[in-house]
């Protein structure tokens, strides 16, 4: 990675210890509880900004995908494994860290799947799941895309709604904490918050920095190809089916990853997560930050979804949003940040000092 692309990374690692510092030493340590969720929601947007903005390929339901990760997570680390409790096979299973044993609230003791085991199951479950809908929808010209994903994300939401299998409209709860290593876990106590805001971050930074990698490589090259000129690039011999699938199996494991550890940190996950307004929102966000803008997604999506937890616009949150939304695509439709910028160089170019002037003419 060049040192050019080090160098906002380095200052986003600044200013996200900058305000943990802060927050903490003034007390406000209760902030930093909205910028994890904020943070796993950005991760979502990101994985969305490689697919819209570079494969040109808009997914209305990248909620559904960040609902299969988190409820899976959420039902093999809470149901209860009744024919392994007390067999020999069970204790072998758990020393290898397959099996997890704790109790319930009420005393009774649970044996169920570890959390990295569910983990797993859930990325390998969204990878087949996004590759059923992808493959046949990405080798058609259009929104074929968007058409399937959002029936697939209607669909998720019916079922996880009416199903008791997943708690109908009460979600799953009871979630247990997800031990990365020992000392360190995902986990939603107050005790832990600052090392959730670390582990969050640094999750999203190590994806940032994956597909900034990832969008000046020979692949980034492709898809921008293809989101320009679609017969072009494959007349230069470019695979833009496959193209397209891996940015969108990319894009869905994102977000069901961000969907795994949110529903640890909360403890439990609701069916309101595949909801069709949450993809919705997403798309806006990445349409907001920039399209082809990941530095701007990450801001735009951070910014806006922190203010939405913390229920500044009450009850009112959809309209504020949708207007906010509204006013940076028509000010700024680049995105703020490309905005910004351009505003900054026009300052300094006015400030620099005039070449010319007397004893600069021609003698």
């Amino acid at each position: 990675m060049s040192a050019q692309r080090l160098l906002p990374i380095a200052c986003l690692a600044g200013v996200l210890v900058g305000i943990q510092l802060g927050v903490s030493a003034t007390g406000r340590a209760y902030y930093l509880t909205q910028l994890i969720m904020s943070a796993y929601y950005a991760l979502v947007v990101l994985g969305l900004c490689m697919l819209m903005g570079y494969a040109g390929q808009i997914s209305l339901g990248h909620g559904a995908f960040f609902a299969i990760g988190g409820y899976t997570s959420a039902l093999l680390t809470t149901r209860h494994l009744a024919s392994a409790s007390g067999a020999p096979w069970a204790a072998w299973l758990s020393r290898a860290g397959i099996l997890m044993e704790r109790t319930d609230p009420y005393g009774k003791l649970l044996v169920t799947f570890s959390p990295w085991l569910a983990f797993l199951i859930a990325m390998l479950l969204t990878l087949v799941i996004a590759a059923t809908i992808g493959y046949p929808s990405l080798r058609l010209r259009g929104h074929y895309l968007a058409m399937a994903t959002l029936g697939f994300g209607l669909i998720i939401y019916r079922v996880l709604l009416g199903s008791e299998l997943f708690g109908s409209a009460d979600g799953i709860s009871g979630v247990p904490p997800w031990r990365l290593v020992p000392g360190l876990a995902v986990d939603g106590r107050r005790e832990a918050r600052v090392a959730n805001y670390y582990i969050a971050w640094g999750l999203v930074s190590l994806a940032l920095v994956f597909l900034l990698n990832l969008a000046h490589s020979r692949i980034g090259r492709a898809l921008r190809a293809i989101h320009d000129n679609e017969p072009g690039a494959a007349a230069m011999g470019i695979d833009a089916g496959r193209h397209k699938l891996q940015v969108f199996l990319l894009s869905a494991v994102l977000a069901a990853c961000a969907g795994c550890f949110l529903t640890h940190y909360n403890g439990g996950i609701g069916p309101s997560e595949a909801g069709a307004m949450k993809s919705v929102r997403y798309v806006a966000l990445v349409a907001a930050g920039g399209m082809a803008n990941l530095w701007g997604a990450l801001v735009v999506s951070t910014v806006l979804n922190y203010l939405s937890l913390r229920g500044y616009f009450g009850t009112f949150d959809h309209a504020v949003f949708g207007v906010i939304l509204i006013l940076i695509i028509s000010l700024a439709p680049d995105g703020p940040l490309k905005a910004i910028g351009a505003w900054l160089r026009r300052g300094a170019a006015c400030l620099r000092p005039e070449r010319g002037g007397v004893g600069h003419g021609p003698s």
